[in-house]
């Protein structure tokens, strides 16, 4: 007996990895993804794949190779510099790292492109689902399908969910002001040169609650987010509708810091938006209900913490094994792939929330010195 075909909602990471997956093991599977197609919009910045979850799930994917092809030399560089742009830590990339970076854009296209033609159903935004066991999906446009294995990949405010558990994502305490400078080392030099060839973390340290994180990505452009602690009311009491006047308050929260790193506020070249964290419970499991299952954000949102997009694909690759060791018994498969998973997920948001702790604390930029130097 086979297993029966799997649909999966949601064509990210975790989810095309599942896919690919099935796939190289000659399992049938459909993504259906509420994007009208691969250039519906931005795919972020870059990702540093690490070799213990991201890069193990790809080459259960079969595409090592293909991965190297993508990485971004010399990313692997961290600098730590104070409000006034004293260097506290710099680490060249030496070629010696293990978590080399790549653009989250073309780690997505590298996976479209190793799936058969028609795997990804694009503008097919999931509005309902319903069943136990056999389930029926219903989409904005109308449409219907059923399926007897169904898998939710779709993110943070996941319709596949709610199956299983009752968890809702809540706020926790964070979030991030996102800008870019474009074409930096010919527009932006000064802040380029701050910045340097890999990530940067300012601090204020005579403060907590605060941090710039900064990258330069493939094209030149250095995108960066402002970490604050702050209640989600201060967020919302900002008219981010309005980009010049959300620019002026935001900015204040740099005044007095050097101008090239203010410079990622102020002179940003897009409107500034705002990424509020919110996350799972970190302990959260549900009882096994047929047929199906999630994976990635959908299962164990957790805030930033440089796992998410390596726990989804680690997730999906799996999950994918899980199925394919288990010809015609997929609940022993997604019952495998959960007491691996929650156990697993569990542990990366505690130690997340430990390193969410450090950036963000007391002496925050002394911790994060001593983390990067392995002094601790």
């Amino acid at each position: 007996m086979t297993n029966p075909s799997v649909t999966i909602v949601g064509a990210g990471l975790g989810g095309l990895v599942l896919a690919r997956v099935l796939h190289v093991h000659s399992i049938p599977s459909t993504v259906y993804e509420a994007e009208r197609s691969p250039a519906d919009r931005a795919q972020g910045g870059l990702l540093d794949i690490h070799e213990y979850n991201g890069q193990p799930a790809l080459a259960a994917a079969g595409l090592t190779a293909q991965f190297h092809r993508i990485v971004l030399p010399g990313r692997e560089s961290y600098r730590v510099v104070d409000r006034d742009g004293t260097v506290l830590f710099d680490k060249p990339d030496d070629g010696t790292g293990d978590s080399p970076e790549v653009p989250r854009a073309a780690l997505r296209r590298m996976l479209l492109d190793s799936l058969p033609a028609g795997t990804v159903r694009w503008g097919h935004k999931l509005a309902s689902v319903r069943g136990h066991g056999s389930y029926e999906l219903t989409f904005a446009d109308g449409t219907t399908v059923v399926t007897d294995v169904l898998v939710g990949a779709d993110g943070a405010r996941s319709r596949v969910r709610p199956l299983l558990t009752d968890a809702t994502p809540v706020y926790g305490g964070t979030a991030a002001i996102e800008t870019f400078l474009f074409d930096a080392d010919r527009r932006h030099p000064e802040t380029a040169r701050a910045v340097g060839g890999g990530s940067l973390f300012a601090f204020d340290t005579g403060a907590s609650g605060k941090l710039f994180l900064a990258h330069r990505e493939a094209d030149g452009n250095l995108h960066a987010y402002l970490w604050l602690s702050r209640p989600l009311e201060w967020f919302n009491a900002i008219d981010f509708g309005t980009p010049a006047a959300a620019t002026g308050l935001i900015a204040r929260e740099v005044e007095g810091w050097a101008t090239s790193l203010a410079a990622l506020i102020t002179d940003s070249d897009t409107a500034p938006v705002l990424r509020p964290h919110f996350a799972l419970p970190a302990d959260l499991r549900w009882d096994r209900v047929p047929g199906v299952t999630l994976l990635g954000d959908a299962a164990h949102l957790q805030p930033p913490n440089g796992e998410g997009a390596n726990l989804a694909m680690q997730d999906g690759a799996e999950l994918g094994l899980a199925i394919a060791a288990s010809p015609g018994d997929v609940e022993a498969a997604l019952a495998s792939y959960e007491g691996a998973m929650f156990p697993r997920s569990a542990s990366a948001g505690a130690e997340g929330a430990v390193n969410n702790a450090v950036l963000l604390g007391a002496d925050a930029a002394q911790n994060l010195v001593s983390l990067l130097s392995g002094a601790r």
